[in-house]
Formats: structure tokens, sequence, C-alpha cells
């Protein structure tokens, strides 16, 4: 099964206990000190910002996170509330740097031209912590309500993968020093029941300082564009 299909499913799944949810919450004693904990799925188009000179996104770059988050209300209508969550994100980045090794073994950098190779990407694997303001209009049985989440987000990087196919041959390396393992930005998530748009601003760059192009510094940040779904 492909990473599309796999998100499709996950994303029925999502819709499929929601509307359970939206069956059976008439039937729920009202609790007076509810709370929206909730397990979340999330796709993106994973944009580079701050980029050096020649270089270029190719294809299609995505995103794909799940997880979960508690929910701490803190005022007596329970419409706002802090929210404090884990979860797992995989993201890829198709574009036209190649990160390869020189006779030394140590890591290089370089832009390539389009018409030299068919992929060029690189990949990471997240442990995530996000940290949320939240508001919404909901109530203990009100299950269609509007949300507005703002926060922070810091990301643990556990594995990555840098693939080349091309005119160089197969080029594929793991667990690339010259990444930052720690990631962090900032969050907003907006919209009504299922649906939210979503959107992940980095704040620090995807390479550490060892990582140089052509003398200068890799200063690659992220941004992240999409949709995430929360499940009750």
């Amino acid at each position: 099964m492909s990473s599309m299909n796999k998100v499709i499913v996950l994303l029925c799944i999502a819709f499929f206990i929601q509307d359970l949810k939206a069956q059976n919450i008439v039937d729920k004693e009202v609790d007076s000190l509810y709370r929206e904990d909730q397990f979340y799925i999330g796709v993106t188009y994973n944009l580079l910002r701050k980029t050096p000179e020649n270089f270029s996104q190719t294809g299609f770059s995505s995103g794909f996170h799940l997880g979960f988050i508690r929910d701490m209300p803190i005022n007596k209508d329970r419409t706002l509330a802090i929210g404090l969550g884990f979860g797992y994100s995989i993201n890829s980045f198709n574009q036209n740097l190649l990160i390869n090794k020189d006779n030394t073994g140590a890591i290089t950098y370089n832009t390539l031209d389009d018409n030299t190779y068919s992929k060029n990407k690189f990949s990471s694997h997240l442990i995530e912590f996000p940290l949320e303001f939240r508001w919404r209009n909901s109530t203990a049985t009100e299950y269609n309500f509007w949300r507005i989440y703002a926060g922070f987000k810091v990301s643990y990087r556990f594995a990555q993968q840098a693939k080349y196919i091309g005119d160089l041959g197969n080029i594929k390396f793991t667990n690339i020093d010259s990444f930052n393992e720690i990631q962090y930005g900032l969050t907003a998530s907006a919209g009504h029941n299922t649906w939210n748009v979503y959107l992940y601003y980095g704040l620090n760059p995807v390479f550490s300082n060892d990582a140089k192009l052509n003398g200068n510094d890799l200063n690659i940040k992220i941004v992240k564009i999409g949709l995430i779904f929360y499940i009750l």
C-alpha cells in the first residue's frame, strides 16, 4: 500500500470515528468538567525557505503527522485551554541539493542541474511535542464547533535519509550528522468540526553549522501548509 493510500485509509477511519461520536453524544451524561483531549492526523505540503542561490524544489514534498494532545481548560466556560501533546511525523523534500561524500568520507553539498537526475530528496522521521493555546466554542454536548489553536512545536529527529538517482548512479545515505536533531517552530490551526487548516513555520535551520554550500552556511528552514483532522 502506497503512502497516499495509507493516508486515505487513516482519514476514512477518522471520519468514521467522528460520525460515531456525533451519533452517540446526545446519549452521554453532560460533564461540566469535559476536556477536548484529541488524537490528530495531518497531511502537509512542505516548503523550504531561506534557500541558497540555484536551489529549487522539484515535485511534491509531503508530510504526514499523527499524535495525541491532552487538553487542559483554563477558564470556567472551558472555551480556553492549554494543549500538550506527543506525536510522530514523517516528511520528505524533493529538491536539487545533492548530499554526497568526498574521498575522505566527509559530507558534501552541491546543487544539481534538473536534467541530470530523476530523483533527489531527503526525508526525516520526527518525534513531536506540540504545545498549544486553544480557543473553541464547544460545550460538553456540542460536537460541531469552531476552533483556533496557536502554539509551539519541538521535534526530535531520530532518523533521516538522503537519496539520489541520476547520472552519478544511485546514492543513499542515512543518519547524516549535519542534520539538526532538534527542530522547533510556530504552529497554527483553525477550522470547524473535522476540517482544519494547519501551518507550521520553522524557526531553526534544517542543517547544522557543519553543512556548507560553496563555503556558506545552509540556513534552510521549513514551512508546512496543509490540513489537520482532530478525533475526540
